[in-house]
């Protein structure tokens, strides 16, 4: 699918643009996303699962790291297969199920959230439909108040729900909320302003048919959704995968000349990461940081990463010919059951 690189993307952008003030407003009502989170908590709290698929599924591995860094309880990911296919019979009470999706539609996010909260679990459910479904079967309704969002690839919409898991991990804690977001929507308006580097690295990548997309803890949910971008909008076979990981096996496929975009968010593991890139850069392979701002908080900085990568994903796309609005065999929702 061809189109004019002039009107290419113009959804996708508008989209992106709008994430500062999504963001912004999110952080300004924290206090009180949090005291609700709080008032719902178990007491005894038992342990967190997020639930999700496709994009809101990074942002659940988001925000189970945080989840469990936050409350000292074991926070994990559910697989909605045990439920909607083999019908596991689990006792969930004092868990808090956590469930993330962008319409509120998604009939397996829905049927499980149904299964695990008749099962004992207390269910938030992060939406942009706060109206939807979702809403039927969760004890409280975040909504990640980000407009209507047309083009396939999802932007502000993950961003907020990014942040929004950060704000339930640390209501469930009790913690108040911090200064870490703080800086965020200026740092994605700084971000949106300067698509430069993003456009030189596109350039340089147009005709790469393969990607390797890296990042280590909360970085390796960013880099997770990167890879997803690139290949929702390019038709690259972009893998996201975790630094640690790839310096075992998987760095036989970084080969002289290949790409690998490497995601550093600051905080415990960016050593490693600098790491893994020395050993790429010995292999011979075009190892290339994402440049995000290094000034903010490791969980902030992880989010203007993915915009960053949003950036970087609409410029492959045009690029090489392709609307990033509209990917060719994808829809805005996808009715897994």
């Amino acid at each position: 699918m061809t189109t004019s690189p002039r009107r290419a993307g113009t959804l996708m952008s508008l989209e992106m643009a709008g994430q500062p003030a999504v963001l912004a407003r999110l952080a300004g009502r924290a206090a009180t996303d949090m005291a609700a989170v709080r008032k719902l908590t178990p007491g005894g709290l038992a342990g967190v699962v997020f639930v999700a698929r496709g994009s809101s599924d990074n942002a659940a591995l988001f925000g189970r790291y945080l989840a469990e860094l936050s409350s000292g309880r074991p926070a994990g990911l559910a697989s909605p297969s045990l439920y909607t296919r083999y019908r596991a019979k689990v006792d969930w009470r004092g868990y808090v199920a956590v469930a993330l999706s962008q319409s509120g539609e998604t009939p397996e996010i829905i049927s499980t959230c149904s299964a695990v909260r008749d099962a004992g679990a207390t269910v938030i459910g992060i939406t942009n439909e706060p109206g939807s479904l979702l809403a039927e079967v969760s004890d409280l309704v975040l909504s990640t108040d980000a407009g209507a969002e047309r083009a396939v690839p999802a932007t502000k919409t993950m961003t907020a729900q990014m942040l929004l898991v950060a704000t339930v991990a640390a209501g469930l804690a009790g913690q108040e909320y911090g200064p870490d977001f703080a800086r965020l929507p200026a740092a994605v308006e700084s971000i949106l302003a300067d698509p430069e580097a993003a456009d030189e690295l596109a350039a340089r990548w147009r005709d790469i048919d393969r990607l390797v997309v890296t990042g280590r803890g909360l970085a390796y949910a960013t880099a997770l959704e990167v890879a997803l971008k690139i290949k929702e909008t390019t038709g690259i076979l972009a893998e996201g995968i975790s630094a640690a990981d790839l310096r075992h096996g998987p760095i036989a496929t970084a080969y002289a000349g290949s790409p690998v975009l490497l995601i550093d968010a600051g905080g415990p593991a960016a050593a490693d990461t600098r790491e893994l890139a020395e050993q790429l850069h010995d292999r011979g392979a075009q190892a290339t940081f994402l440049q995000v701002p290094a000034n903010l908080p490791e969980p902030a900085q992880a989010i203007a990463a993915v915009v960053r990568g949003q950036q970087l994903a609409r410029s492959l796309a045009i690029a090489r010919g392709i609307d990033p609005d509209s990917p060719a065999g994808l829809t805005k929702v996808t009715p897994t059951t």
